[in-house]
């Protein structure tokens, strides 16, 4: 986890548009296209923002959704909250460190949680030196 959140002017040099778009703007990536969606490899999935580990690879399941379904996070690394746009009411996933928007949380998934991540590849990045219960 880092301790500065970079600046808007630091964010748009290192993030692509779309990275921007989704974790500055609440943004979501069209299903089946991020990078994540089908991905098996083991790591710690991080805050594309900030670097904060957020999900361990031992807890992404396949939804059939076309997004990168997690069933937990890694403690206190989440935050959720009520989301009323588009018509709809939705619990919203942030980095609890920086507040980039990551996805939203529902209540069809696996066990042992009950809970669906359904999180943004646009958000995240995989670091593949870690082991699936490092961080």
């Amino acid at each position: 986890m880092t301790d500065q959140i970079p600046t808007e002017a630091e964010l748009r040099q290192r993030l692509s548009a779309e990275q921007y778009e989704v974790t500055q703007h609440k943004g979501t990536e069209r299903a089946f296209t991020g990078v994540y969606w089908d991905c098996h490899d083991e790591g710690v999935y991080r805050c594309v923002v900030c670097e904060t580990p957020l999900f361990r690879s031992d807890t992404k399941y396949e939804s059939g959704t076309g997004w990168p379904s997690f069933w937990a996070p890694i403690e206190d690394a989440v935050t959720t909250e009520s989301d009323t746009s588009h018509g709809m009411v939705r619990t919203e996933a942030t980095c609890a460190n920086c507040g980039a928007h990551l996805g939203h949380v529902f209540d069809d998934g696996p066990n042992p949680t009950g809970a669906r991540y359904c999180m943004n590849s646009a958000s995240l990045r995989l670091d593949r030196d870690l082991g699936p219960t490092e961080a």
